[in-house]
């Protein structure tokens, strides 16, 4: 296995927004979950605090997930790809699925990747 190398969150290249793109991949069974964006509060607030936060586009304010529904993500590990400009969270899943949508018996989809291209 590769040796992983530290670096400073000041080496993330954030888009003109002040964003970067986050996969968020299950660390038990490595499923990807989700595809979100974090700003630099959001990825310093996951490091700090060890659970995973975001930045909403649509609401335009920070997002700890699973405030409000309880499915949180527990931040296991945090690397960023070679250029520096998207990051992956490798997490374990607290409380439900991961989703906002629900599947056919009201819960939530434990990830965000279920509707297959034809």
């Amino acid at each position: 296995m590769e040796q992983k190398t530290q670096i400073a969150v000041g080496v993330i290249r954030f888009d003109g927004k002040g964003l970067v793109p986050v996969v968020v991949q299950d660390a038990g069974n490595k499923d990807v979950l989700m595809l979100a964006y974090a700003n630099r509060e959001a990825l310093e607030r996951t490091l700090e605090e060890k659970e995973a936060w975001f930045w909403s586009r649509s609401r335009q304010e920070l997002w700890h997930k699973g405030a409000t529904s309880g499915n949180r993500l527990r931040a296991r590990s945090i690397a960023t790809d070679c250029d520096s400009d998207a990051v992956l969270y490798v997490v374990e899943p607290l409380g439900g699925g991961v989703c906002h949508e629900t599947d056919e018996t009201g819960n939530n989809r434990p990830s965000c990747f279920f509707r297959a291209l034809l």
